[in-house]
């Protein structure tokens, strides 16, 4: 996803397999443009990790019906 910044807040938010995260901010990869994610896991080690922003923001198929891969949410 190239181009303008995409519209993903930082904030808090939680994985359709029911992990939650803080998205700390966007970052664009240096040779293509790319925008990327980078977030930290909100339990474990609380590891920080990046994900390409088309990824973050797509939806995938659970029990047969499309959901987001990540969600907004209000507090932890």
């Amino acid at each position: 996803m190239t181009g303008p910044a995409p519209d993903i807040e930082p904030g808090l938010y939680e994985h359709y397999k029911g992990n939650r995260y803080e998205v700390l901010e966007l970052a664009r990869h240096s040779e293509t443009e790319e925008w990327f994610v980078v977030y930290r896991a909100l339990y474990g080690e609380h590891g920080v990790w990046i994900r390409p922003a088309g990824m973050f923001v797509e939806s995938v198929e659970v029990g047969g019906a499309a959901v987001p891969r990540f969600r907004r949410i209000d507090a932890v």
